[in-house]
């Protein structure tokens, strides 16, 4: 194997089990805020005791999620140290902007939500875990600002030349308000809602199934999947626009995902298909120049195809990207689906008579897992051959003196310890669940006591 493949699978492989977690941390900080807000509102115990229960597991993913994201910082180092002189100083701003707003917000707030219960007010906690749940997200606008600037770069010029050129920024505003960054970062953040209410239903709905904290695990599957219906909803719109961005400012990356080889000609959009990447072809059922229509709002507008380019300016896996861009779009209409047909139900006051339709929501879980880590599969294989789209390719990236040794080995490595930390997030999440909240003997109703010291 070439030295570049294996630096870009060592990465892939360490970026795509750290991704597992901050979608996670971000979509269960908004479920903590709603559980806890309705806990203030009402004085309800069982919303509090859900919201105990989710913060020692939102606890459990943001540790993991930490521990695991380290390792990447070091691999630009070690891997891409060419790439990180290039745009060093592009992704300085962007991480100390990061450090600064997102990890000095969570940390200030941290020990506050984890151990605050008996020491502060209401309120107090309560404004600790939006800081905690912004924090999150705050972490996710400066990473995908960044990773956005590789993707559409601007506000930026090219300072020296060969193996000494760098990206200076010129404008701070330009380069964090790229022509992607709002949209991706939309993008983004709805996967993570998606897959924080979907680990919240999937929970809740075992409970259910298995007859164990009926009411409030009713009281949090009702508001998880209405959090679950608009972010799904609103993905669809988010993901339609992210396309006719992609068309804009990526062509080459949008006709890998859709396979379309044509110089310039209408297309079909697929429902799925497999890519002859020798023939130029693709074998599957199409709609019929929709792809024109949803790019451009007209069924005879022309397309640009993988032909307009030359062949080393293409992504070289086009079948790849084809078939993970369509799971994504195809799991995600799946999502839309459940969670339509379960507010449906709701709505008829027959939800939680469906027994087979919450077992479906038990391994549902695994759905905006695959689907996030599908997308991210989609963005970074479609943008090759550039790590800096149409500026620095990845093969120039690479450190000049790293080897496929130093490469297999560290790779093997981070396997082996990911394997560990990975049994060990399941063993620990699968001990949280089955142990379930932690009930009180009394009544679950309004507890007076609550509301006079709320008031005080």
């Amino acid at each position: 194997m070439e030295v570049e493949f294996l630096a870009r699978l060592q990465f892939a492989f360490t970026i795509a089990f750290h991704y597992i977690y901050p979608p996670l941390s971000i979509g269960l900080g908004m479920m903590l805020i709603f559980l806890e807000g309705m806990y203030l509102r009402t004085g309800n115990k069982q919303y509090e005791q859900l919201t105990r229960f989710w913060i020692k597991i939102f606890a459990l993913i943001f540790g993991i999620g930490v521990a695991t994201g380290i390792v990447m910082e070091f691999e630009f180092g070690t891997n891409w140290a060419t790439y990180s002189r290039y745009v060093g100083d592009i992704f300085g701003s962007a991480l100390a902007a990061e450090g600064i707003f997102a990890f000095a917000l969570e940390s200030g707030f941290l020990g506050i939500l984890l151990f605050g219960w008996n020491r502060v007010s209401p309120r107090v906690h309560f404004i600790s875990t939006i800081m905690v749940a912004l924090g999150s997200m705050f972490s996710a606008i400066w990473i995908v600002v960044a990773n956005s600037w590789m993707q559409t770069p601007t506000g930026y010029r090219i300072e020296g030349t060969g193996d000494r050129a760098r990206a200076v920024v010129t404008d701070f505003w330009a380069m964090v308000f790229n022509p992607s960054s709002v949209d991706r970062l939309l993008h983004v953040i709805l996967g993570a809602f998606l897959a924080g209410s979907f680990l919240v239903l999937s929970v809740h709905a075992w409970y259910l199934v298995k007859g164990r904290f009926v009411d409030m695990s009713q009281k949090a599957f009702r508001i998880a999947l209405i959090f679950a219906t608009a972010a799904a909803l609103t993905q669809l719109f988010s993901g339609h626009r992210s396309a006719q961005l992609i068309a804009e400012h990526q062509p080459a990356k949008l006709a890998a995902f859709e396979g379309h080889y044509d110089s310039l000609a209408v297309a079909d959009m697929f429902v799925f298909g497999w890519v002859d990447e020798k023939k130029e072809q693709v074998h599957g059922l199409a709609i019929p120049k929709m792809l024109s229509f949803l790019v451009h709002e007209d069924l005879n507008a022309p397309v640009i195809g993988l032909r307009s380019f030359q062949p080393e300016n293409r992504p070289a896996r086009v079948n790849f990207v084809f078939q993970t861009y369509h799971l994504m779009v195809t799991l995600g209409m799946l999502m839309i689906g459940m969670t339509l047909l379960a507010v449906f139900l709701l709505w008829r006051k027959r939800l939680f008579q469906q027994k087979w339709l919450l077992r479906l929501f038990v391994p549902a879980v695994l759905l905006p897992q695959i689907a996030n880590q599908m997308g991210w599969y989609s963005a970074e294989v479609g943008r090759q051959p550039w790590v800096v789209y149409g500026i620095l390719r990845t093969s120039d990236g690479l450190s000049k003196s790293v080897t496929k040794d130093h490469i297999w080995f560290s790779l093997l490595l981070f396997t082996w310890v990911y394997v560990l930390l990975f049994a060990l997030f399941v063993y620990l999440l699968n001990k949280k669940i089955v142990h379930g909240p932690d009930v009180e003997e009394e009544s679950m109703e309004d507890v007076p006591e609550y509301s006079k010291r709320f008031k005080d």
